[in-house]
């Protein structure tokens, strides 16, 4: 970590335990409501977990860390040596977690700035890792801010689901967008557009999907030199066979990352999950 500016995170941003400890990268877990029991994001219960829970229609909700717990870890970075904070999160439109930050960070010990990337996943992870590495290279505050924001405007996020129903229930799609995307049996293709989660397209089968998931990944990557994730729900067969066809496919490929989703956006996408960012470096 920087001594003069610290980057802090949430557990949606689903970075690698190794690249965030490389960086000095601190995360705040959120929290998911399972039955009567309160468990932290990522280290409380596992993405199997909760699949199993929501397979069996177990009642499943999320929350946002509290401004006293933003509050305790930007009192540990700045004892830490920080002398400036940037808090990177999840959309605001998904979570209350942006607002829990700014409300501690105006009693926080030393300047702290937080960011609404509009992202989620390693959408919001790869906007952390700029935030990192331009502190790494001595930058400001206002350098890491800057390093976030046009990574996050270059950045875009699309995923398949098996149905829209998850998204519904928690509110993070419309009802007459959900509707139309079951209409038919057809299976959705979504998108991040504007911190919000949009219909993109509708297939006839997941195959087709997931098809035209990989067309659109490879579309967007272009010939640029790219970081990509492709992140799951218990579909790890499915991340697997779509990593592996993005590694032949996109010629500029600098980094490709793997990962299975936390309980916190896995309790919103439902098991079956597959979803591809794109980061253009």
């Amino acid at each position: 970590m920087s001594r003069h500016v610290a980057i802090v995170t949430d557990s949606t941003a689903y970075l690698p335990p190794r690249t965030m400890e490389r960086h000095g990268i601190t995360s705040v877990p959120l929290t998911v409501v399972l039955g009567d029991q309160a468990l932290e994001d990522g280290t409380e219960i596992s993405a199997r977990s909760l699949a199993q829970a929501l397979q069996k229609r177990r009642p499943v909700t999320t929350s946002r860390p509290s401004p006293e717990t933003f509050a305790a870890t930007y009192r540990e970075v700045a004892e830490s040596g920080a002398t400036g904070i940037v808090s990177l999160h999840l959309s605001s439109e998904f979570s209350g977690t942006y607002d829990a930050a700014v409300l501690a960070a105006r009693d926080a010990p030393v300047p702290v700035r937080v960011l609404d990337t509009g992202m989620v996943a390693m959408a919001l992870g790869f906007c952390a890792l700029a935030a990192a590495e331009s502190a790494e290279a001595g930058g400001t505050v206002d350098d890491a801010v800057t390093a976030a924001e046009k990574r996050a405007a270059g950045t875009s996020a699309h995923f398949y689901v098996d149905t829209l129903d998850y998204l519904r229930r928690g509110g993070r799609i419309g009802a007459a967008q959900a509707l139309l995307g079951s209409a038919l049996a057809v299976k959705p293709l979504l998108q991040l557009h504007d911190g919000r989660i949009e219909l993109l397209e509708k297939v006839r089968t997941s195959s087709k999907a997931i098809a035209r998931l990989e067309e659109i990944v490879a579309d967007r990557a272009g010939t640029a030199q790219v970081d990509i994730a492709v992140h799951h729900l218990a579909a790890p067969e499915r991340a697997s066979a779509l990593a592996d066809r993005l590694r032949a496919r996109v010629p500029g490929l600098v980094e490709l990352h793997v990962s299975e989703v936390g309980a916190v956006i896995g309790a919103h996408t439902g098991p079956g999950l597959l979803a591809a960012v794109v980061s253009p470096r």
